[in-house]
């Protein structure tokens, strides 16, 4: 480690050291053990007394892996009957191997009718998905086909569902309190996605993620009907992916599986639902979704930095893309939380606030790409969350640092200091990845904290399975919120 390096580290690590106190009012010493739960989560689905949940579901799409698996999909669509595909991508995937190779496996089956839609948006915003709904609604798609990043993917699922429900205002199926967050009810059509990054896991989970405008953050529908019938997941298909993508998209599945892992457990979610139909797709950590969480968590520590120092590193962008989809496993189960929560806000705010332009990104827009916006303020968040579970996060630390909990480095740090170490673990490890150090290096201001702590505060969906908020008796966060912002301003 170089001089300079090491003196950020200690410097950090100094900083970090001073915020150590659990944030959990029953914290004791000793131990660590929340209050009991005695409210009702705002806009959750309502009961007639306050019960915590007692059961979890487990949902996701089929899966297919392998070199060049997309010359497939033509036939999978024949397979499957279809009469008419909407075929969803962006201008920069059109020109690309992985439509190339969609289109021929489309054209090479007979009588199997298609229609391209071209004009994806990255990071879509409720303009660009109202224009892809009214592009499906015209054409009544029997089926549909997304292939790209989950920009693309989450487009047209949007354009699924809207179909569907031809009369619905996008707002309707919004999540609450943005929109009405109203219950998916209906059989969508079937949907084939093929992933061009490994980022989103969005082939696998019923989340599809838009920016609203008009309220400077992002939101979207969290429903298990939305997941695709089967996503693709070809290697070659991240071939082509440049190195800035490759680290944002790697970003998202690092914070994918940190924050599923580190979700309230689901049995302390509340209130139960009253009809199944109306259990979240987000359910809290659970042991189906640990398995697939830490699996992806370990693969992403060992294989981003390769990627990142070299992307013909064949060997690591397979199993980064493998770890994409097992991370969209594990969070399409249990869900994200606190990083997420407050990316929607950073990345909202930015097109009217900063303005920032990451570089490697072939768009004539501000842009905060949406794993970047998600990692600046990781290291904060989980030193917030450390006392919740020091045992998960000293699994967490020993990911990164290479080895395992029982490691007498690692076991023998107190819990009172653990959230200092897994702070200076995560920051170094962006650090190697050369991401933006903070809030302030994408232009936000110590103003501007107050203002993203309340586009933050509306995303319930997360917040209320982050620990230390989403389990606490009258919490809505404003004050932990604005710390974690103001912690992950610089460092």
């Amino acid at each position: 480690m170089s001089p300079l390096a090491s003196r950020n580290a200690i410097l950090r690590l100094m900083n970090a050291s001073q915020h150590t106190a659990c944030p959990c009012h029953g914290c004791r010493p000793g131990g660590h053990a929340h209050q009991a739960i005695t409210h009702m989560r705002k806009l959750a689905t309502p009961v007639n007394a306050v019960e915590k949940e007692y059961a979890f579901e487990v949902a996701a799409s089929n899966l297919r892996f392998g070199d060049g698996v997309t010359r497939e999909v033509g036939m999978d669509l024949k397979n499957m009957k279809a009469t008419k595909v909407g075929v969803f991508t962006d201008p920069n995937i059109a020109k690309l191997r992985p439509m190339k190779m969609a289109l021929e496996s489309l054209s090479s089956q007979t009588d199997l009718p298609f229609e391209v839609y071209d004009s994806v948006v990255a990071e879509p915003t409720e303009d660009s998905w109202r224009n892809a709904i009214a592009w499906a609604r015209e054409h009544d798609f029997s089926h549909f086909l997304a292939v790209g990043g989950g920009s693309v993917i989450d487009t047209a699922k949007a354009a699924n569902l809207f179909t569907v429900y031809r009369d619905a205002d996008l707002f309707d199926f919004i999540n609450a309190p943005v929109g009405k967050g109203l219950p998916i009810s209906k059989t969508l059509r079937p949907l084939i996605a093929v992933p061009t990054t490994a980022g989103t896991g969005s082939e696998t989970t019923g989340a599809a993620i838009v920016d609203i405008t008009s309220k400077s953050f992002k939101t979207g529908i969290a429903a298990r009907a939305l997941k695709p019938t089967l996503g693709i997941v070809d290697t070659y298909n991240t071939e082509s992916c440049p190195t800035p993508v490759h680290i944002s998209a790697g970003l998202d599945v690092l914070f994918h599986s940190l924050e599923s892992y580190t979700a309230i457990p689901y049995t302390e979610r509340t209130p139960r639902p009253s009809n199944p139909i109306l259990r979240p797709a987000y359910q809290g950590s659970n042991p189906v979704a640990d398995i697939f969480s830490f699996w992806a968590l370990e693969q992403t520590v060992k294989y981003l930095p390769r990627v990142a120092k070299n992307r013909d590193d064949t060997e690591a962008r397979r199993q980064l893309l493998l770890a994409a989809s097992f991370a969209g496993i594990g969070f399409g189960n249990a869900g994200v939380h606190l990083c997420h929560g407050m990316s929607y806000p950073i990345s909202g705010l930015n097109k009217k606030g900063p303005k920032y332009k990451h570089s490697g990104y072939a768009v004539d827009h501000p842009i905060i790409p949406h794993g970047v916006s998600v990692a600046l303020t990781g290291p904060a968040v989980f030193q917030f969350t450390t006392p919740s579970s020091p045992e998960r996060h000293r699994q967490v630390l020993a990911v990164f640092k290479g080895t395992t909990a029982s490691d007498p480095s690692i076991n023998a740090i107190p819990d009172s200091e653990l959230g200092a170490h897994v702070y200076e673990a995560i920051a170094s490890f962006l650090d190697g990845l050369g991401v933006p150090r903070g809030l302030k290096a994408v232009g936000y201001t110590k103003a501007d904290i107050p203002m993203l702590v309340e586009g933050t505060l509306p995303q319930r969906r997360v917040l209320d399975l982050a620990p230390g908020i989403g389990d606490m008796v009258g919490e809505d966060g404003r004050e932990h919120l604005t710390k974690m912002l103001e912690s992950s301003f610089e460092y």
